[in-house]
């Protein structure tokens, strides 16, 4: 989450807050033959279809995003 303003028209400041592009997508994993219910980012479902399943849980796991899947 990034905070900011929302600036109107006379240059009055609010604060607002911008919030991750999460949706929940369920991707079929085809080395176990399951289906894995993820909660991604807009990003990381483009990440998924470039990378594969297996290859982006992996380098998640190995940044420390996940901890299994």
């Amino acid at each position: 989450m990034i905070v900011g303003n929302n600036v109107s028209h006379s240059n009055k400041k609010t604060k607002r807050r911008f919030y991750p592009n999460l949706q929940t997508k369920r991707f079929f994993l085809e080395e176990e033959n399951r289906w894995v219910t993820l909660k991604v980012s807009a990003a990381g479902i483009r990440n998924i279809n470039k990378k594969g399943l297996q290859s982006a849980l992996k380098d998640a796991e190995g940044k420390g995003l996940i901890k299994i899947y």
